[in-house]
C-alpha cells in the first residue's frame, strides 16, 4: 500500500501513513518562506521504511528545512536516518565520531577548561552553505542535538531560492552567466604560519561555482554565493568596456549585495534547540547561521552530510 502524500498548509491536517504503523504525519509550517516541523514520526521508522523516507523527502524539497522533535539521537540512529536521503560523506578535514563513522560531532565547552577530542575549533556564526569550497558541495545536512544551552545557541536558515526570486530583474540579468570562486584557505588557515597556509591551499585549492545554480530536483534557481567562502567573481567585466579599476569596484559592491540577501528576515526561519531535536536542510537551497550567544555553556551536536555532485 502506498503511503499518503502529506499536503502542506498553514494549518495542515494529519495525514494517515501506513508506513508509521497507522500514526499520522503532521506537517506544520514554521514561516511562510521556509521550514516545517514534522510530528508523529520517529527517525527509526524512517530508517526502516523507504516509502516514508520518500514522503518526507518531498516535504523537504518544498520546505527546504525540516525539524523533528523528541527523537532518539544516538549517533548510529542519526546516521541510519540520514542514509535514507543519499550517500553520506565524511568531513574533509575534521575527525568523525568514534561510534558512527559518517557522523561529525560538533561540541563546545563539554568540560570547563578542557577541550574534548570531539570539539570543533571554528564557530559558524556567519551565513553560509556547507563545503562550497569543494568541487561538489554537500547536498544536504542532518543535525541532531545531544546537549544545548537552556537559552541561546539557536540556528537560523535562509531560503536562497526565494532570495534569487526576489532580486530585481536588472540584477538577475547582470549575474546570469557569472561564476564565483570559493576558498577554504581563507576560512581554516588564515591564522596558520604562511608555509602551512599555502600547503593547506594546495590540499584544498580554490574552486569555481555558478553564481546562480539550478536545483537538480526542483529546477528552482538559487542564489549561490555566501559570506563564509565566496571570495570573488571569476568572469566579471563591464559590459561596455573592460576597465580593471572600475570593474573591481563594481564587482565588490555587487558581491556584497548578493551575499547580504541571506540576512533578510523575510527569507528566514529560526530554531530553538532542545535535546532530541533534529534539523534536516537542503544545502543548495539554504544558507544557515549558528548563533554564538551562549558563552561557556556546553553544547553538543551530531551532523551527517549528504554527498553532493559538481555544480555547473
Amino acid at each position: 500500500m502506498a503511503t499518503a502524500r502529506a499536503t502542506i498548509s498553514a494549518a495542515t491536517p494529519p495525514v494517515t501513513s501506513p508506513a508509521v504503523l497507522r500514526k499520522s504525519i503532521s506537517v506544520e509550517r514554521c514561516t511562510p518562506a521556509i521550514g516545517a516541523e514534522i510530528k508523529n514520526v520517529r527517525i527509526e521508522d524512517v530508517a526502516r521504511d523507504a516509502g516514508l523516507a520518500a514522503e518526507i523527502r518531498q516535504i523537504w524539497l518544498e520546505r527546504k528545512v525540516l525539524f523533528f522533535r523528541d527523537q532518539n539521537v544516538a549517533p548510529i540512529n542519526v546516521q541510519s536516518f540520514a542514509e535514507q536521503f543519499g550517500e553520506l560523506e565524511a568531513h574533509p578535514s575534521l575527525r568523525m565520531h568514534p561510534d558512527a563513522p559518517m557522523i561529525l560531532a560538533i561540541a563546545r565547552n563539554l568540560e570547563p577548561g578542557k577541550k574534548s577530542r570531539l570539539e570543533k575549533n571554528s564557530r559558524e556564526n556567519i551565513w553560509h552553505n556547507d563545503l562550497t569550497y569543494l568541487n561538489a558541495p554537500s547536498r544536504g545536512s542532518i543535525l541532531a542535538c545531544e546537549m544545548c544551552p537552556e537559552c541561546g545557541g539557536d540556528t537560523m536558515w535562509a531560503n536562497m531560492a526565494l532570495a534569487y526570486e526576489m532580486l530585481p530583474a536588472r540584477i538577475k540579468e547582470r549575474i546570469d552567466g557569472l561564476y564565483a570562486k570559493h576558498c577554504a584557505e581563507q576560512v581554516f588557515a588564515a591564522q596558520a604560519p604562511r608555509e602551512k597556509r599555502l600547503a593547506f591551499g594546495q590540499t584544498l585549492p580554490m574552486v569555481e561555482h555558478p553564481v546562480v545554480v539550478t536545483h537538480p530536483e526542483t529546477q528552482e534557481k538559487i542564489l549561490f554565493v555566501n559570506r563564509f567562502a565566496t571570495s570573488h567573481f571569476s568572469n566579471f567585466y563591464n559590459f561596455e568596456s573592460v576597465r580593471f579599476g572600475d570593474d573591481f569596484l563594481e564587482a565588490s559592491t555587487l558581491l556584497n549585495y548578493l551575499v547580504s540577501q541571506a540576512s533578510i528576515p523575510e527569507f528566514q526561519v529560526r530554531l530553538k534547540w532542545r535535546p532530541g531535536t533534529i534539523a534536516m536542510w537542503d544545502n543548495l537551497m539554504t544558507q544557515h547561521y549558528a548563533v554564538s550567544d551562549y558563552g561557556d555553556q556546553p553544547r553538543k551536536m551530531l551532523r551527517a552530510t549528504l554527498k553532493g555532485v559538481p555544480l555547473d
